[in-house]
Protein backbone atom coordinates (compact mmCIF):
# COMPACT_ATOMS: atom_id res chain seq x y z
CA UNK A 1 0.00 0.00 0.00
CA UNK A 2 2.81 2.37 -0.88
CA UNK A 3 0.81 3.92 -3.70
CA UNK A 4 0.90 7.75 -3.44
CA UNK A 5 -2.91 7.86 -3.61
CA UNK A 6 -3.14 5.47 -0.67
CA UNK A 7 -0.64 7.48 1.34
CA UNK A 8 -2.58 10.69 0.62
CA UNK A 9 -5.79 9.01 1.75
CA UNK A 10 -4.14 7.80 4.96
CA UNK A 11 -2.78 11.29 5.64
CA UNK A 12 -6.28 12.72 5.22
CA UNK A 13 -7.62 10.11 7.62
CA UNK A 14 -4.90 11.02 10.14
CA UNK A 15 -5.90 14.68 9.90
CA UNK A 16 -9.58 13.86 10.41
CA UNK A 17 -8.90 11.59 13.38
CA UNK A 18 -6.84 14.37 14.95
CA UNK A 19 -9.84 16.69 14.80
CA UNK A 20 -12.06 14.52 17.05
CA UNK A 21 -12.89 16.42 20.21
CA UNK A 22 -10.85 15.40 23.23
CA UNK A 23 -14.12 15.23 25.17
CA UNK A 24 -15.37 12.50 22.87
CA UNK A 25 -15.47 8.88 23.96
CA UNK A 26 -13.79 8.05 20.66
CA UNK A 27 -10.79 10.37 21.07
CA UNK A 28 -8.64 7.82 22.90
CA UNK A 29 -9.28 5.10 20.34
CA UNK A 30 -8.64 7.56 17.52
CA UNK A 31 -5.30 8.45 19.07
CA UNK A 32 -4.05 4.87 18.91
CA UNK A 33 -5.17 4.31 15.34
CA UNK A 34 -3.77 7.69 14.31
CA UNK A 35 -0.39 6.84 15.84
CA UNK A 36 -0.24 3.57 13.91
CA UNK A 37 -1.19 5.30 10.67
CA UNK A 38 1.47 7.96 11.24
CA UNK A 39 4.07 5.23 11.65
CA UNK A 40 2.96 3.77 8.31
CA UNK A 41 3.27 7.05 6.42
CA UNK A 42 6.45 8.14 8.20
CA UNK A 43 8.42 5.15 6.96
CA UNK A 44 11.32 5.74 9.37
CA UNK A 45 10.38 2.94 11.76
CA UNK A 46 11.82 -0.18 10.12
CA UNK A 47 10.42 -2.43 12.87
CA UNK A 48 6.88 -1.34 12.05
CA UNK A 49 6.13 -3.28 8.87
CA UNK A 50 2.53 -4.21 8.21
CA UNK A 51 0.88 -6.21 5.49
CA UNK A 52 -1.63 -4.56 3.20
CA UNK A 53 -4.37 -6.45 5.09
CA UNK A 54 -3.24 -4.87 8.38
CA UNK A 55 -3.15 -1.43 6.79
CA UNK A 56 -6.65 -1.92 5.35
CA UNK A 57 -7.89 -2.99 8.79
CA UNK A 58 -6.37 0.15 10.37
CA UNK A 59 -7.92 2.45 7.77
CA UNK A 60 -11.31 0.73 8.11
CA UNK A 61 -11.08 1.12 11.89
CA UNK A 62 -10.18 4.80 11.45
CA UNK A 63 -13.24 5.39 9.28
CA UNK A 64 -15.42 3.51 11.77
CA UNK A 65 -14.16 5.71 14.62
CA UNK A 66 -14.84 8.84 12.56
CA UNK A 67 -18.35 7.65 11.81
CA UNK A 68 -19.09 6.88 15.46
CA UNK A 69 -17.57 10.14 16.69
CA UNK A 70 -19.68 12.10 14.22
CA UNK A 71 -22.82 10.55 15.68
CA UNK A 72 -21.98 11.89 19.13
CA UNK A 73 -21.42 15.51 18.08
CA UNK A 74 -23.98 17.89 19.55
CA UNK A 75 -25.12 20.21 16.83
CA UNK A 76 -26.59 23.59 17.84
CA UNK A 77 -29.88 22.95 16.03
CA UNK A 78 -30.31 19.69 17.94
CA UNK A 79 -29.50 21.28 21.29
CA UNK A 80 -31.97 24.14 21.12
CA UNK A 81 -34.33 22.70 18.53
CA UNK A 82 -34.31 25.98 16.60
CA UNK A 83 -33.06 27.19 13.27
CA UNK A 84 -29.29 27.68 13.10
CA UNK A 85 -29.69 31.07 11.36
CA UNK A 86 -31.79 32.35 14.24
CA UNK A 87 -29.15 31.22 16.70
CA UNK A 88 -26.37 33.03 14.82
CA UNK A 89 -28.32 36.29 14.67
CA UNK A 90 -28.98 36.40 18.41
Amino acid sequence: MQDPEDIALIELLIFRLERISVDSYWAHRASGVRGSLIRITDGTDEDFLLSSIDIKHLTDLGYYILEQASKTVDRPSRITGGNIRDQIRS
